[in-house]
């Protein structure tokens, strides 16, 4: 016997269709306040939190690009320091080497003028004062043929005089110093007078020229030479000019001042005249 299957009627389907659809229109009419309610809610307290969030992350990062920035800066400026340096050691090297270059050429005038010597070249080492090259140390000794009572030249004219010699080194007295006396002449006349060394008047600039015969016309700007009568230094080598010459009290001599043609401040390289002054010369 065949069962029966169960159906429900067409129409009471179409009706329990109507119905739901209707229940949700009624629910969604019924409950429309409190959805706005909650989208009130969410727009007064979600929406400004998350505008404050966006604002705080904004600043955050906005500092953390101008920390970025300032580090980069700061890289950049220890850069530019460090090429100023460089820039401002090549410089002085640079400015080092146009001064020696200077007094190199001042050294081959000299030799030129002094031709008929025979010279040898030195720097010097070391010093006795912080201010004047009265007495200093030279690199050349006895084993380039340097000997004690040479004469040494730079600048313009007579440094001084070698008064020790080692194997490698000597020493040099300059005329500046206080046990310094050169037998002098001026161009112009055959009278010799002396040039005195003085510490003291050389940080003024000049040291003291004595027993000028009265009756030998000087004027200022003279030159003075070494003179043919001096036991250790060889003629003609210029000392200095001579300016402001007074009368002395016994109103038989006169006295000068000179001003000496080496800047005694300043000695870096001199030239050493190998020839000693011989007896007669």
């Amino acid at each position: 016997m065949q069962e029966e299957k169960f159906e429900i009627p067409h129409k009471y389907l179409l009706c329990g269709i109507t119905i739901l659809c209707f229940l949700f229109i009624l629910i969604s009419m019924l409950f429309e306040n409190s959805f706005s309610f909650c989208r009130a809610i969410t727009d007064k307290t979600i929406a400004p939190m998350q505008k404050g969030i966006t604002k705080v992350c904004d600043f955050v990062q906005e500092k953390i690009d101008v920390w970025e920035d300032m580090q980069d800066l700061k890289s950049e400026n220890e850069a530019l320091k460090q090429q100023v340096e460089q820039l401002n050691l090549e410089n002085k090297i640079y400015m080092e080497e146009q001064l020696e270059l200077e007094r190199l050429r001042e050294l081959y005038q000299l030799d030129d003028q002094y031709q008929d010597y025979e010279k040898v070249g030195a720097r010097v080492i070391g010093t006795s004062s912080m201010n004047w090259f009265d007495n200093f140390v030279i690199d050349k000794g006895s084993n380039d043929g340097i000997a004690v009572d040479m004469n040494v030249i730079c600048g313009n004219g007579l440094v001084g005089i070698v008064t020790d010699v080692g194997p490698d080194t000597a020493v040099v007295r300059s005329i500046i110093d206080d046990a310094s006396n050169v037998s002098a002449i001026f161009l112009n006349s055959d009278k010799l007078c002396i040039v005195q060394g003085d510490a003291k008047s050389i940080a003024d600039g000049y040291i003291k020229v004595l027993n000028i015969p009265k009756e030998v016309e000087v004027n200022e700007g003279d030159e003075l030479v070494t003179s043919s009568v001096s036991d250790k230094f060889l003629p003609g080598i210029t000392i200095g000019y001579v300016e402001e010459i007074t009368v002395d009290s016994n109103n038989l001599t006169k006295s000068a001042k000179l001003y000496p043609a080496v800047d005694f401040e300043n000695i870096h390289e001199v030239l050493v005249i190998t020839q000693l002054k011989q007896s007669g010369e």
